[in-house]
């Protein structure tokens, strides 16, 4: 799933570091504590503005300040600084993922202060990351595959606790208890601009159409088509957040032309899709 590399920091008092643009990274506080520019308070929720629809992350009530067993994920699409008044270690993973698109419902800034707690097997692992840096003469067989792996299986626990602590939009692959739902559900998520039919999603779920669009409905609360446009949007704003063009959105997302994206995306959150950016850019500046 990723590749790249963890270090351990030690950052001295008043000392800072600014997290590297443009990549997936992870910061877990193993002492100390750091706050962050811009502040870590505007981490962890999703809320949703009624008016365009943009979804935004914050939670007024967090502390602006991340402590030892704490830990944050960023995607790489805004600029996050990082400084300790006290001093602080850190673990900091930078990440390039083999599918980018797998986090395109993750905000790009997550804060998780009870990482340690929430995940205590996965902040534990992280703690061991960036101790000893590899040389020419002491890489062992296996040594980077099994470090990718500890570095994947921090990133993923720190995506759940984000998770199961409430801070996930609606459409954030929805668990239906029905493993056969689950992995139709799991399958939308993973490829929302696939052309995706009753029939192609029934034949997922190992179902006839007609029991596969009544429990679907049933379970879920809405149609099989409705869902997918559901998560074809969400997706859209998060690639139109990123610098996307509205043809390239289409075109990842299966429309055949700009047209019929923007009139998907009009009937889904009131605007146009240059509109919503446009909004979204003043919103931001």
């Amino acid at each position: 799933m990723v590749s790249g590399a963890t270090r351990r920091i030690e950052l001295p008092a008043s000392g800072v570091l600014p997290l590297t643009d443009g990549v997936v990274s992870f910061v877990h506080v193993i002492s100390g504590a750091v706050r962050g520019h811009p502040p870590l308070a505007s981490g962890c929720t999703l809320g949703v503005d009624r008016l365009t629809r943009a979804i935004s992350v914050s939670q007024p009530a967090a502390p602006d300040l991340l402590s030892a067993g704490g830990a944050l994920l960023t995607l790489g699409d805004r600029s996050v600084i990082l400084d300790a008044s006290q001093g602080a270690t850190l673990v900091v993973g930078e990440l390039r993922l083999s599918d980018p698109t797998a986090l395109h419902m993750v905000p790009g800034f997550v804060v998780v202060n009870d990482f340690a707690a929430l995940e205590p097997a996965a902040a534990a692992l992280a703690a061991q990351l960036g101790l000893d840096p590899f040389t020419t003469d002491d890489v062992r067989s296996g040594d980077p595959v099994i470090c990718r792996m500890m570095a994947t299986t921090v990133l993923l626990s720190v995506i759940r606790a984000w998770a199961e602590i409430g801070c996930v939009p609606d459409e954030w692959a929805a668990r239906s208890h029905d493993p056969f739902l689950d992995r139709v559900i799991a399958a939308i998520h993973q490829a929302p601009g696939r052309e995706w039919t009753v029939e192609s999603l029934a034949g997922v779920g190992a179902m006839s159409r007609s029991v596969f669009a009544e429990r679907f409905r049933s379970v879920i609360g809405r149609s099989p088509a409705s869902y997918v446009v559901g998560v074809r949007m969400d997706a859209a704003k998060s690639m139109l957040a990123a610098g996307s063009t509205v043809s390239e959105t289409a075109r990842e997302l299966g429309y055949s032309s700009d047209e019929g994206f923007s009139r998907a995306f009009r009937r889904h959150s009131g605007m146009t899709p240059s509109a919503w950016r446009a909004q979204r850019v003043v919103v931001a500046a």
